[in-house]
């Protein structure tokens, strides 16, 4: 499913004029997207922002194994990839996030750090799910009581009021929906399970017994359609949003640098 959000973001890119030097992929070892990124921005150099010490190991293993085509790329004029645990200071003009942030438990920290990573006018790209994501586990979790199957996704809206607060312009956000299949509960299970865990503050927190599982794979027959098969709902959200230029704050002397003064020049002339 990862795959497929990501084949859809990267159909929204035309209307992304800018040409980044550095494309930032934020964890790309969850969402994808990193061939495509390429065959749009050749040129551009692709980091790897991946925090977890264990996940980065994983990936530099990756770029070990794939270092002779890496050196081929390379002399076709390709653009290299860098591993990095933290994002540098304006280090990219396109940052990348493909269903990433409703895993996130501290979004605004996550969104901020997004922000610190791009340089003045870049633009941030990214997906998630969204509130109706598996809605049809709801009802079955509460008649059971068995908590909350899944965290309380953030609404779209709410999602660009925070990419306003931490400092975002020009929000554009939109949302669809997917049905997706299966033939058993089993089936079922385990895709989710591969999606990750629950987030959600209400969840049990003991141990499952197998009674248990045997419950919930009846419980799951609920989702049975008229074509035989169990089936849920997704919402995907996408957004992107630029980074503008920093605000002066003016008071009763202040003091502009050159360089400030030539971005802003260079900002204005661009409107």
């Amino acid at each position: 499913m990862h795959a497929e959000v990501a084949s859809r973001m990267l159909d929204r890119l035309p209307v992304i004029r800018l040409q980044p030097r550095a494309v930032l992929q934020s964890r790309p070892s969850i969402g994808g997207g990193d061939e495509g990124l390429r065959g749009h921005y050749p040129q551009a150099t692709q980091l790897w922002l991946e925090p977890d010490d264990d996940v980065r190991a994983m990936l530099q293993q990756r770029l070990k194994r794939g270092w002779m085509q890496s050196m081929v790329d390379r002399l076709r004029g390709g653009a290299p990839t860098e591993l990095i645990a933290e994002p540098p200071a304006a280090a990219a003009q396109l940052l990348w996030s493909n269903m990433e942030l409703h895993a996130e438990a501290d979004k605004p920290a996550l969104v901020t750090r997004w922000h610190a990573g791009l340089e003045v006018e870049g633009c941030l790209m990214f997906s998630c799910l969204g509130p109706d994501s598996f809605i049809e586990l709801r009802p079955i979790f509460a008649r059971e009581g068995w908590g909350a199957p899944a965290p309380d996704w953030v609404d779209m809206h709410d999602l660009g009021d925070l990419l306003v607060h931490a400092g975002f312009a020009d929000p554009v956000m939109d949302q669809e929906h997917l049905r997706l299949t299966w033939g058993s509960p089993a089936d079922l299970l385990r895709d989710l399970r591969a999606l990750g865990g629950n987030l959600a503050p209400a969840r049990l927190r003991g141990m499952r017994t197998k009674a248990w599982r045997d419950r919930l794979m009846s419980a799951l027959e609920a989702l049975r359609g008229p074509d035989s098969r169990l089936s849920l709902s997704v919402e995907l959200v996408y957004g992107h949003a630029f980074k503008p230029q920093p605000r002066l704050k003016v008071a009763a002397t202040t003091e502009v640098s050159l360089d400030q003064m030539r971005a802003m020049v260079r900002g204005a002339g661009k409107h």
